[in-house]
């Protein structure tokens, strides 16, 4: 048994990491790799079949952090402060959407409660293709990003009803449903009532006792002990566990130790997502395709094209713009994983045939496969349909009109404390700006205290061109988001090719490509730093101002070759995600067989291979940037600067003889 177990795992495991390596590499979402993965060890196609049992038990758990997350975003107050997005909006796309599919199916031919059933299961979003998508590019933080994923969390949230009223649907009794939704209700409010207490009461202190032990094993285990505990309080209620992680991380995202819980909970919940779209890929039955397919095909359209309309239509009318309304439906139009659960239940309360309920299920499949790249391209999409800008109606902050007077202004893109930190000093030399930023709250401040801040997409070439982009003398990129910025790049040297770009960026990995995307200088955040520690050592040291001053000069100047010059740790190479063009520091030592001796350093022309030597070491003596005249002697100890590759031919050509090279 034990074995066998094993062995299930070892085929799982290898199976996913090949399949998502394969799809890494072709550039296609990782959640369409789990569900490949999922068809291939189902047992409805030829070859090894796992037992999707146990997979689909601990897949659970995958949702269950995934919504602890989700609440980590969407504290108290701030689910306060959207109540109107998440009751009005949320409601209306749930019951028209649920309607309109119900009414749809009944009209082609199905039973009124299997047309129900099956408006239930279409009205239900991703939120795991959705956050997670929006996350990988970069748009959880749009306002687009941010509405699509409140109403998807709703949508989560309505699914306890729809489990309520599906078993009790073959009773036709209204007095029945309607109590057994009052019941539900009432756990509802019983189970935010428990985990609000206690996460008020116990939650936070107990977080105060495990931060103060500072043992990353133990704070660990406490997040993991607390989400799952809210789980099981809300399945103890009748409920979704889900819907109990949901409160609590809405509870802890209150608390100063949100961003720690939420680093400690992901790799965790990106693990168990993955089992959890395997499981859904389990249950597709290719045998019945070459039958279904083209219902299948026919319910997924109507699914993307009635959700997307749906919800554009009741975001525009909210007040918010089109585009913006659109780049929502796109991301709504998805089907959900919570509609798989109340599809399962209609087929064991025996509501639907097994016939509708696997076109069903093949129907939200493909739109699954479609959405991550609706979602990946909805900008383009929306810019594509909607070519007159739209204002943001709903906004303190709107964006100028085209008779705004902008001449000779700095962008700034994000409006955070690095953005600020800019604007001070443009202030203070009495140079015009203008600044962008997603966060409503720090718009609407800054826009009270009389900076010229406004609500918008800096990676929106519209919102660029209503800010006076044509006539600008300087952008700045201050935010840290890669994507957004990359974006950016491309939109603003199409339309104006010669403005200077400055990117602030984290660290030095990606600089260059950022550099090729168009930006005139790269800004490392990590090296900047480190940079004014050094500063600030050597005046402590008593070393001339001066001098300090030519050093830090000479660096920015060369891109701060000094401080690049790394040696990467196994787990940093691991994790660069462009390792290979990742400049680091290697050490070769010249042993008493080398065919190097007596050589010289500049008889192998290393710079030709894009390789520099820092440093040579000998007899304990270090030298840096030794002379091409160099003759190397046996126990010499050359330090090479350059990408793995070229480091490689480098170290090749110091071991090769003459007629080798």
């Amino acid at each position: 048994m034990l074995e066998q177990t094993l062995v299930q795992t070892l085929l799982l495991l290898g199976a996913t990491v090949f399949v998502v390596l394969l799809f890494q590499r072709l550039k296609i979402p990782p959640s369409l790799a789990y569900l490949f993965v999922g068809v291939i060890l189902g047992s409805h196609t030829a070859g090894p079949a796992l037992e999707s049992t146990y997979i689909q038990m601990i897949a659970e758990f995958g949702i269950v952090f995934l919504l602890f997350t989700i609440g980590l975003s969407f504290p108290l107050p701030q689910i306060y402060a959207l109540r109107n997005t998440i009751l009005g909006l949320g409601t209306a796309q749930v019951v028209l959407t649920t309607a309109v599919i119900t009414l749809l199916g009944w009209a082609i031919g199905l039973p009124l409660i299997a047309a129900f059933i099956v408006g239930a299961v279409f009205t239900q979003s991703s939120t795991t293709v959705i956050s997670k998508q929006l996350i990988e590019q970069g748009e959880s933080q749009t306002r687009h990003g941010r509405l699509g994923t409140t109403m998807s969390v709703f949508q989560d949230i309505t699914a306890v009803p729809f489990v309520v009223v599906i078993p009790v649907l073959g009773t036709a009794a209204a007095s029945e449903i309607a109590g057994a939704l009052g019941i539900a209700l009432i756990k509802a409010l019983a189970a935010f009532g428990i985990v609000l207490i206690s996460g008020r009461y116990l939650l936070k202190p107990l977080f105060h006792i495990v931060a103060s032990r500072r043992s990353a094993e133990l704070f660990t285990l406490t997040v993991l002990f607390v989400s799952l505990i809210a789980a099981w309080t809300t399945d103890s209620l009748g409920l979704s566990m889900a819907f109990g992680a949901f409160l609590a991380g809405m509870v802890l995202g209150e608390t100063e130790f949100r961003h720690q819980v939420e680093t400690t909970i992901r790799p965790f919940r990106d693990v168990l997502l993955g089992l959890f779209f395997i499981g859904i890929g389990m249950l597709v039955e290719p045998a019945l395709l070459p039958s279904i397919w083209h219902q299948a095909l026919l319910g997924a359209a109507a699914l993307l094209t009635i959700k997307t309309i749906i919800v554009t239509l009741i975001v525009r009318y909210s007040g918010i713009d089109s585009q913006t309304a659109f780049r929502t439906g796109l991301t709504l139009a998805v089907g959900g994983e919570f509609g798989f659960a109340l599809l399962a239940i209609g087929l064991d309360n025996h509501i639907i045939a097994t016939q509708p309920a696997q076109i069903t299920l093949t129907s939200v499949l493909f739109s699954m496969i479609a959405a991550p790249f609706l979602i990946r391209y909805n900008q383009p999409l929306a810019a594509w349909l909607f070519k007159k800008r739209t204002h943001y109606k709903d906004m303190d902050a709107l964006l100028p009109d085209n008779h705004s007077s902008y001449h000779h202004h700095v962008i700034i893109c994000g409006y955070g404390r690095t953005g600020q930190v800019i604007s001070r000093f443009l202030e203070s030399e009495s140079i015009h700006f203008v600044a962008l930023d997603m966060d409503p709250t720090i718009v609407k401040e800054a826009r009270l205290a009389g900076h010229p801040v406004f609500y918008g997409d800096a990676s929106d070439p519209v919102v660029l061109e209503g800010i006076g982009l044509a006539t600008s003398s300087l952008l700045i990129i201050s935010h840290d988001d890669r994507t957004a910025t990359l974006r950016t790049l491309h939109h603003v040297r199409y339309a104006k090719p010669d403005l200077p770009i400055v990117v602030r960026t984290n660290d030095d990995s990606g600089t260059e490509e950022l550099r090729k995307a168009g930006a005139t200088e790269v800004i490392p955040e990590t090296l900047e730093s480190g940079m004014i520690i050094a500063m600030h050592s050597l005046l402590t040291l008593n070393v001339p101002l001066w001098r300090v001053t030519q050093r830090l000069q000479e660096q920015r100047i060369k891109r701060y070759p000094m401080l690049k010059e790394l040696f990467r740790s196994s787990l940093e190479r691991l994790n660069e995600e462009h390792d290979g063009k990742t400049e680091r520091l290697h050490a070769v030592q010249i042993d008493a067989k080398s065919p190097c001796l007596g050589k010289t350093l500049g008889s192998y022309d290393l710079p030709s291979h894009a390789v520099t030597v820092t440093a040579l070491v000998r007899d304990n003596q270090r030298t840096r940037y030794p002379a091409q005249e160099t003759v190397l002697e046996a126990g010499d100890v050359v330090v090479l600067l350059g990408t793995p590759d070229a480091l490689e031919t480098a170290e090749t050509c110091l071991s090769a003889t003459p007629s080798e090279r």
